[in-house]
């Protein structure tokens, strides 16, 4: 009975070594394949090849220059109705329906947008640069 109970105390055990499985982390490199191709069977997410925008380089080109006549013809137009705009002294423009008043500050140039027709009003403040 003794030796029974001298051979349960004696056991005999191994060390348990980590061997890293993902070549990132130092598990061997032949093992990239097995894991690249198990993560691409688990994924469920489809791709598209779209990615929210396509490139046309002539399309690209066609809005470029159109914002471009755009913006020049903008800038033509408020020049002809309110010639140069100085921006350190206080004025008023009117034009339909709106009523624009630039009032400049210590602050900044603040520019108040009124919309009489809505009673709807928008402030913009445009700091001063050091």
């Amino acid at each position: 009975m003794f030796l029974m109970l001298l051979g349960i105390v004696n056991g005999y055990g191994q060390d348990l070594v980590y061997r890293p499985i993902n070549p990132a982390f130092g598990g061997n490199p032949y093992n990239y394949q097995w894991m690249l191709s198990s993560a691409q069977a688990q994924n469920q997410y489809q791709a598209t090849r779209d990615y929210g925008y396509s490139y046309d380089p002539m399309s690209n080109f066609q809005e470029s220059l159109q914002r471009q006549i755009l913006s020049e013809l903008t800038r033509k137009l408020v020049t002809n109705k309110f010639g140069d705009i100085d921006l350190s002294e206080e004025s008023n423009f009117s034009f339909g329906e709106f009523s624009i008043d630039v009032v400049p500050g210590a602050a900044g140039v603040e520019v108040r947008i009124y919309n009489s027709s809505t009673g709807e009003q928008t402030s913009i403040t445009i700091p001063n640069w050091p």
